[in-house]
């Protein structure tokens, strides 16, 4: 999704507003969200966040509503939605199309969050422009002010907080793990920070 939004002239970026609570549930699958409290019985009548498989649902339901459109003129990631042209009237006929199908389908953007017919955004940590793909150093400035990691969890912590922003795998952290393991704490080697 990242390198078919790289390199675009105008982009648009909008976001949904109260992303899962737009999606109706159907009548029959309402007692299956039911929950008990001191007030009574209640049951969702539209997706809550926290149910078991609701953002792949919500992701499909996206997916399903702009799926003509997805690659061409725009791309989506749960309510996160991109809009890109090669000039500004082609972005502006994309953002169109995009806002005429949010209204077909009675979805609700939040407009304090959405940005219009810039040259580049923030993408998934990364920023997205007309000269390629980077990682958004903000995401590289945080992570290099994070302190060395102490133990395996904090190693596995540290590795699912750098994610994609670091040039490496989980594979080139394993020495410094099993450092960790076999001495039951960490000193680490200079390799391994």
């Amino acid at each position: 999704m990242l390198e078919r939004l790289s390199g675009k002239t105008f982009y648009c970026f909008l976001d949904g507003f109260s992303g899962y609570f737009q999606i109706p549930i159907a009548p029959e699958d309402q007692e299956k969200t039911a929950f008990t409290c001191p007030y009574g019985t209640f049951a969702y009548r539209r997706m809550p966040f926290g149910q078991c498989n609701a953002p792949a649902t919500f992701q499909h339901c996206m997916v399903a509503i702009f799926h003509d459109m997805i690659e061409d003129s725009m791309e989506v990631f749960m309510d996160d939605f991109s809009v890109f042209g090669s000039s500004f009237d082609h972005c502006l006929e994309n953002l169109r199309k995009m806002l005429a199908r949010c209204e077909e389908a009675n979805l609700v953007l939040n407009w304090e969050k959405c940005h219009f017919m810039v040259k580049e955004g923030i993408v998934l940590g990364h920023k997205i422009s007309c000269d390629g793909l980077e990682v958004d150093r903000a995401k590289i400035e945080t992570i290099v002010k994070l302190p060395p990691p102490t133990s395996v969890k904090s190693i596995r912590s540290f590795l699912g907080h750098a994610g994609s922003a670091l040039p490496c795998t989980f594979a080139d952290a394993r020495p410094c793990g099993s450092d960790c393991e076999q001495q039951g704490r960490i000193a680490m080697e200079s390799a391994c920070r």
